[in-house]
């Protein structure tokens, strides 16, 4: 009896002895495996057991020194905090956001040189309701070519700056829910242009290489195009009668006709494009992002973001199945 229960405590501790000869082949691959192992293990191990991550043939001499320079590397090259960028910029006290000053009446420059216009209404409430204060906000003037480079470069905390969403840049950036939708829309001081009809066999200016162009080729084939370098450019040959209307975003043209009042928007809508607030990609964002979205939001059930559309003076917006800017 005594013998048989040597026998089953000698055999369960040569499995564990086993056991643990195979978990060091494993961390510690040797060039001759002992002849008592099984035949698999000479060969690959069973799927079930964890491999080596260090290649076949490395010494426990060359382990150690691959961990050490590991471990070395760390020190010097730190991985990235993951801290909540929004309890930075509330420590910091501001909140630092890109901005355009020449697109009325999203964002422009009044007589005295103030910023003001829809997004610079947005960004101020954004800092009241992320730091308690609407004045706690840095403006950095972008241009188009530097919106998004800006926020990946990480010289502003976000970009409220006419960016239209879009799969190519949203590989780049994280987007907020949409502030307003922007659309390619004509404009004319024309009055017997009514309906897109009316413009078949017309003169319509576009800028040259813009997505309008593609739009009003399927909206109204029979419209003669003419290329334009600038707004300036579609302006002078407005004036000049050189074209009859001039096709492009409604966030421009707002600002155009009200500048020059003989010109009028069609209330035609050609496409939807929506405008966001552009946050760099990290999960240390993502409250901030959460944050914007729940804020936008807000504004968009309470109101607050429909009448200042319509106090601007920008074409209806339809967010929500509602007609956010139109009276109601």
């Amino acid at each position: 009896m005594s013998r048989e229960k040597g026998r089953r405590g000698e055999g369960e501790k040569g499995r564990r002895g086993e056991g643990n000869i195979i978990a060091l082949v494993f961390l510690f691959p040797i060039s001759h495996s002992p002849t008592s192992l099984p035949p698999y293990l000479l060969t690959s191990p069973p799927p079930h057991l964890p491999t080596s991550p260090f290649p076949m043939g490395y010494t426990r001499i060359q382990i150690a020194i691959s961990l050490l320079t590991f471990t070395f590397c760390l020190l010097l090259f730190p991985l990235p905090s993951l801290a909540s960028e929004l309890s930075a910029i509330q420590e910091r006290g501001y909140i630092e956001i890109g901005v355009k000053d020449n697109t009325r009446p999203l964002a422009f420059r009044d007589a005295n040189s103030n910023l003001q216009g829809l997004e610079i209404d947005i960004a101020q409430r954004l800092a009241q309701d992320l730091l308690g204060k609407p004045k706690a906000v840095k403006f950095q003037i972008v241009k188009n070519s530097d919106r998004i480079p800006q926020v990946l470069d990480n010289k502003v905390d976000l970009a409220i700056a006419r960016v239209t969403a879009t799969k190519s840049r949203a590989r780049l950036v994280n987007f907020s829910i949409p502030y307003y939708l922007d659309s390619a829309v004509i404009v004319t001081k024309n009055t017997l242009f009514q309906r897109l009809e009316d413009f078949k066999s017309r003169t319509i200016g576009v800028l040259q290489g813009s997505s309008t162009i593609a739009r009003i080729k399927y909206f109204i084939p029979n419209a003669k195009l003419v290329a334009v370098n600038s707004y300036q450019e579609a302006l002078n040959q407005l004036e000049a009668n050189k074209i009859e209307a001039f096709a492009a975003d409604a966030t421009i043209l707002s600002g155009w006709v009200q500048e020059y009042p003989q010109y009028r928007l069609l209330d035609i809508k050609l496409s939807t494009e929506p405008l966001c607030v552009a946050i760099a990609k990290g999960l240390q964002r993502d409250e901030l992002r959460r944050k914007i979205d729940n804020a936008l939001a807000q504004y968009l059930e309470t109101g607050w973001l429909q009448q200042r559309i319509q106090y601007w003076g920008l074409p209806p917006s339809r967010i929500g199945d509602r007609e956010w800017g139109s009276r109601e």
